[in-house]
């Protein structure tokens, strides 16, 4: 049964430990310091990664959890490299949203070069239109619930947006809770084991590269950074025109 200590007001699926953080890093700061609940659902343990171990991944995902203000994490146990979309996996999904009854969630992109965030796509946004059947049985009393928004935040692939939000005023902690993980973004600190190798996001460009996307994108509305979506289910309405776009473009 879900109960008010469960309730989060945005919940954020990513198919690895780090992904949430590497992608929708600033927006979850953001939100936090806005007095929002959010929480971050992980599909994976990350266990077929290059470099880390499960446990080492678990605790940079916690401390990573604690720098962004987390009110909650979740980990589905799916297997890593073989996100299935079977009743199974989706009804693991619809426990978590049917749990904490977000009124928004944050989801992978349709495409990507990693197949995985692909799986996580599919595999999540079926299951959130799928929590909201009420002959779809969770277990617990659970009673159904669907997000009332449902966002794709970018990864590899550029897309173009329906929204970016401003997170500038929380780079710092995104950045910081990026750091948290050692073992999978370039830190010249971190002593790689035996046999790990220099990864597409261990090397130190890739860093750069994360900076100069937020940059970009802020640029395009106006501010110094800014972390891009595409709205599932367009168009959304609004009720206050003026204040929906309160953010002023110095380039028009």
């Amino acid at each position: 049964m879900s109960t008010d200590s469960d309730r989060l007001d945005v919940l954020v699926f990513a198919a690895h430990p780090d992904d949430a953080e590497l992608n929708v890093g600033g927006t979850i700061a953001t939100l936090v310091a806005q007095g929002y609940r959010v929480g971050v659902a992980d599909c994976t343990r990350g266990e077929l990664g290059s470099r880390g171990t499960v446990e080492g991944r678990a605790a940079e995902a916690a401390e990573a959890a604690r720098v962004l203000g987390l009110y909650a994490r979740y980990n589905l146990g799916l297997p890593d490299g073989a996100i299935p979309d079977t009743p199974e996996a989706r009804l693991a999904v619809i426990r978590i949203v049917r749990r904490t009854r977000p009124d928004i969630a944050l989801v992978p992109p349709v495409a990507c070069r990693h197949p995985d965030h692909e799986a996580a796509s599919r595999l999540v946004t079926a299951a959130l239109y799928q929590s909201g059947l009420v002959r779809i049985e969770a277990g617990d009393g659970l009673a159904p619930w669907r997000p009332h928004h449902v966002l794709h935040y970018m990864q590899t692939l550029d897309f173009e947006p329906t929204l970016v939000v401003d997170v500038t005023a929380a780079w710092e902690v995104r950045m910081q809770a990026l750091r948290a993980y050692r073992s999978q973004f370039h830190d010249p600190t971190y002593s790689a084991a035996d046999g790990e190798p220099e990864t597409y996001i261990s090397n130190p460009a890739f860093l750069e590269s994360v900076e100069a996307r937020a940059r970009s994108y802020g640029h395009r509305i106006g501010v110094r950074y800014g972390e891009p979506f595409l709205y599932r289910h367009g168009p959304f309405g609004v009720t206050d025109l003026v204040g929906t776009f309160s953010t002023r473009r110095e380039h028009r």
